[in-house]
């Protein structure tokens, strides 16, 4: 259908908008998607499905007006509406210069999942579920899911793009239960390509590493308690830079006053080490060519050796705190833009697992995550390990389980004290203002020289 769209019709009504309007924008996405859920080695449901629709904004005596249809025959009709909400509000919205871009960005797919059967997709899920089928283990779940968008973006700036995006990715859990004792593994893959990221992976590792992780939590200890050297994971680095750090460096957070770094710009917030990168340019699940605003994305660095020196901003929120715009302008066609990660990392270092570890005579290794909680005003968190470690004298023993992390944000991040020369990034979606968002997170293990845990 985008590939049907009347021109025409999109340059009279932005033209329209335009003689009238401060800014006027136009989104058009068509996106196709389809999820294949398999329990137990049983396919239960395959939902697949079409969307298509079109979105106007509208700027006009610094507010801002909105309006979406399904139906392209509607646009002018919807832009009057756009038109008119924004003449009934009375805001102080500017927004910030960009840089006009022409451009057609083509998907990064070389397979694209539409053109691989349903049967294959399944193929791949029952390989993965029965190489989770470990002793043990009573449940399994795996999850397809695949996504090909197509999207138009015209401003009345002269901003004009076409982009292509597809998505893959694949999720499995694995429940294991012995005398009363249950417990659960969990693995993710995936990207913002094709099939072959699928095609590429190793499936059976896949699925064996899920099941083993529960299996091994069934004869875990429990947790000791209390301030202790800690050592994260790639994966639960990524969570904790994303969750504790990333929203916090969003900048509507910042002038709503929901932010440990409201006013810290150009100052340390952690050891010398930590250097932080929001990157939509990479290839990672969170990747996008340009953002919802039509603004070219790049590399981001929101803190670097310890010191804070950008923020994630809209034009919008760029403009009212004097920044240039990051890319980082997020949404669905249907919703109004707003401030979002994309793939967030902590930089690698140059240490070695062993170097990391070798100092370490009474520690914990924490690996994964299974959720938390973060109060980005505050600046606390509290996050659960998926699994746990003892370090004792150098090695890694005792398999723990039920581990949480928690504390004062700037704090952890001031006393990371090695950083590793690995580097991982996982699948994930990120929910905000209840809209949700492809993102990726990750970065090397890290270790931090005292930090609280306790049973989760």
């Amino acid at each position: 259908m985008i590939e049907e769209l009347d021109l025409d019709l999109l340059e009279r009504t932005i033209h329209n908008l335009e003689e009238k309007a401060h800014y006027a924008d136009i989104r058009i996405a068509e996106s196709k998607n389809t999820v294949i859920v398999m329990k137990d080695g049983k396919i239960q449901e395959i939902r697949s499905g079409d969307d298509f629709g079109a979105s106007i904004r509208v700027l006009n005596n610094g507010a801002w007006g909105f309006s979406y249809t399904t139906h392209i025959s509607q646009l002018e009709s919807m832009a009057e509406v756009a038109f008119k909400l924004s003449g009934a509000l009375e805001s102080d919205v500017e927004l910030a210069d960009v840089k006009i871009a022409v451009d057609t960005v083509k998907s990064r797919a070389k397979i694209r999942p539409q053109d691989v059967s349903i049967d294959e997709k399944k193929e791949v899920m029952v390989e993965a579920e029965k190489a989770a089928r470990l002793p043990k283990v009573v449940s399994t779940t795996v999850n397809f899911v695949e996504g090909e968008s197509n999207s138009y973006f015209l401003s009345s700036e002269g901003t004009s793009l076409v982009q292509e995006e597809n998505r893959v990715a694949m999720f499995i859990n694995a429940v294991a239960a012995d005398e009363g004792v249950i417990q659960f593994g969990h693995k993710s893959m995936g990207g913002a390509r094709g099939f072959e990221v699928i095609q590429k992976a190793d499936i059976e590792k896949f699925g064996r590493t899920a099941a083993s992780k529960a299996v091994r939590l069934l004869d875990a200890s429990s947790p000791p308690s209390g301030r202790l050297p800690v050592l994260l994971d790639p994966e639960l680095t990524g969570v904790f830079i994303h969750e504790a750090l990333g929203h916090a460096s969003e900048a509507d957070l910042i002038l709503q006053k929901d932010s440990i770094l409201d006013g810290k710009m150009g100052t340390k917030i952690g050891s010398s080490m930590v250097t932080i990168v929001d990157d939509a340019s990479m290839d990672a699940f969170g990747y996008y060519a340009y953002d919802a605003e039509g603004v070219k994305t790049k590399e981001n660095v929101l803190v670097k050796d310890g010191v804070l020196v950008s923020l994630l901003s809209s034009r919008e929120t760029a403009a009212k705190l004097g920044l240039t715009p990051s890319g980082n302008s997020r949404s669905a066609v249907g919703d109004q833009p707003i401030v979002r990660m994309s793939n967030t990392y902590l930089q690698p270092g140059n240490m070695t697992f062993e170097e990391l570890i070798e100092d370490m005579s009474d520690a914990i290794y924490l690996k994964g995550s299974r959720g938390g909680q973060v109060d980005t005003g505050k600046g606390i968190f509290q996050f659960n390990a998926a699994e746990s470690f003892r370090i004792e004298n150098g090695e890694v023993g005792e398999a723990l389980r039920d581990v949480s992390l928690s504390g004062n944000i700037l704090e952890i991040l001031t006393k990371v004290d090695g950083v590793g020369s690995d580097f991982h990034m996982g699948v994930g979606f990120c929910g905000k203002s209840g809209q949700t968002a492809p993102v990726g997170d990750g970065g090397p293990h890290t270790r931090v020289s005292e930090a609280t845990v306790g049973g989760a």
